[in-house]
């Protein structure tokens, strides 16, 4: 089959590209003079959240601008990390981890201590030995 693109720029305001492969059209795109659009750019985005049940991330990229990126749309190359890279994220992720563990065992001391020193003083008062 032949695969074609059709581009209709015959009016100032739009454009329309279609791509046909043989009878079947596959993509179809119009950008207009007053909203351009974004699909085809390029943008350094931070993936937000991946959701594997739609088999895509939710990704920002500034300004409060959001969007959804579908895995398929990702060259295969990207999944290729290299070693030093992945275990740089590893280790930034173990420290991560490591760093929460250490904030919930000092908050939790902290409030053993509290605690445990009230019971004392409240034990002390009701010794026999005292009274």
């Amino acid at each position: 089959m032949v695969k074609r693109m059709l581009i209709d720029a015959s009016h100032a305001e739009e454009t329309r590209v279609v791509v046909a492969n043989g009878t079947r059209l596959e993509e179809f795109d119009f950008e207009t003079s007053t909203k351009k659009q974004l699909k085809g750019n390029f943008y350094l985005a931070k993936v937000m959240r991946v959701e594997p049940s739609l088999q895509a991330a939710f990704v920002e990229y500034g300004g409060n601008r959001h969007g959804f990126l579908p895995f398929g749309e990702i060259h295969p190359d990207y999944y290729q990390i290299p070693v030093a890279d992945r275990e740089a994220l590893f280790a930034e992720q173990q420290a991560a981890v490591a760093d929460d563990s250490d904030d919930d065992t000092e908050s939790a001391g902290d409030s053993k201590a509290a605690s445990g020193s009230r019971g004392d003083s409240i034990s002390d008062s009701n010794t026999p030995e005292e009274a």
